[in-house]
């Protein structure tokens, strides 16, 4: 973790003090109870997953759809943790399937069930087929593994969302903020809690985990100079997660608190402290053919190639909010975690008529992604999307 706190320009852990106030009763919850973790191979499904195993549970069932990320889960818990004597099982299913249903229906039996699965990317609403699979996975998968667990008789549903729902101006965020409209909606049947919270340090697809790829197979480092954004270590995602869960009342939120500890850095500076670390000296490159090019010949000279640029994608956001000024907030609970404090107010006429809508251009078996914005502005009328039909995918 050190090495990552350097990265992200910080010397410390954000939760530690948090942390150790309530190790003891924490320990004791989880080694009392039975997890289900959902999307638990992906990078914060992963980190929630190990400090769940580690306070040695009495279940802990993992399910995700990539059979690879998985493996490598338990063979990271298998060479770190090593075994606990509760039933620990990993399970390679969809969560939208006929399978996971039948899984759930042979056993269903938890006291807390968590849900890391997510469609993350801003990259995900370039066209209108990922569009609705984003949809199905943030939103309507959440309420079916709400009501499931409603039906199981399951004490907390925890889920994720990002501080992108707060004031959305990207379809991934206002997907994510619906997602929390539906959770009010069913926070009257089961106690809910959730999370948002910054990028996590080199998650798996994001642009600090790009870094990796691009040294391994000795191509350019490519980086927005003009956006910043807060960062916390995979680790601190896990711990921020299953304190919600654990800790959170009905319909919390709970966030990373602003503060000395936890500050903007701009992907730019990440990249060339991220080279510096490895004993190269950033070259800027001033074309993505040249940088290319220089791929080749500069790693021998200790130096690597660089490009810069400004940001022109859509659904970027100039700087980053956790919570609105719409909001409750309970800052005196835990030194670095704030809580938004909910009172489970929701739209059932808004909910019934995104239901309706989606469903309807499910049967056409075709939509555009203009119908989908519009109903998006529909149910977040100061929906903030900005199409300049530009998009990550068209860049190195």
């Amino acid at each position: 973790m050190d090495n990552i706190l350097s990265l992200i320009g910080r010397h410390s852990p954000l939760f530690s003090a948090d942390i150790d106030t309530v190790e003891q009763a924490l320990s004791f919850e989880v080694s009392q109870s039975r997890f289900l973790v959902l999307g638990g191979a992906g990078s914060i499904g992963q980190a929630v997953t190990k400090e769940i195993f580690k306070r040695n549970p009495k279940k802990l069932h993992v399910v995700d759809i990539s059979e690879n990320n998985m493996v490598e889960l338990v063979r990271d818990i298998r060479s770190s943790l090593g075994y606990v004597n509760g039933d620990f099982q990993t399970f390679a299913l969809d969560i939208g399937s006929i399978e996971y249903d039948a899984f759930i229906k042979a056993d269903g039996q938890y006291d807390y069930v968590l849900n890391l699965s997510a469609l993350k990317h801003v990259r995900s609403e370039k066209d209108p087929f990922t569009l609705m699979r984003m949809i199905d996975v943030n939103v309507f998968n959440t309420d079916k593994t709400i009501q499931q667990s409603i039906d199981s008789g399951v004490k907390k549903y925890f889920c994720v969302s990002t501080d992108k729902a707060a004031n959305p101006v990207n379809m991934m965020g206002a997907s994510k903020r619906i997602m929390e409209m539906f959770l009010m909606r069913k926070s009257e049947q089961i106690s809910i809690s959730t999370a948002r919270f910054a990028n996590v340090a080199f998650s798996d697809g994001s642009l600090l985990h790009g870094f990796n790829q691009r040294i391994q197979k000795r191509q350019p480092i490519v980086a927005p100079h003009d956006i910043k954004r807060y960062f916390v270590t995979p680790q601190e995602s896990g711990e921020l997660c299953l304190m919600s869960c654990i800790f959170g009342e009905n319909r919390d939120i709970f966030f990373p608190k602003l503060s000395e500890a936890l500050h903007l850095i701009s992907f730019a500076d990440i990249s060339v402290k991220y080279l510096q670390q490895l004993g190269y000296e950033p070259h800027l490159c001033d074309s993505e053919e040249e940088a290319r090019q220089l791929a080749h010949t500069l790693p021998e000279q200790g130096k690597w190639p660089c490009l810069f640029t400004a940001s022109d994608t859509t659904g970027e956001k100039d700087f980053e909010e956790f919570f609105t000024d719409k909001e409750v907030l309970d800052m005196s609970r835990f030194e670095n975690l704030g809580i938004i404090k909910n009172d489970g107010v929701y739209d059932q006429t808004l909910l019934a008529l995104f239901e309706n809508r989606i469903s309807e251009m499910k049967s056409n078996q075709a939509w555009s992604k203009e119908q989908m914005v519009d109903l998006f502005f529909t149910m977040i009328p100061d929906f903030g999307h900005k199409e300049t039909d530009k998009y990550l995918d068209s860049k190195m």
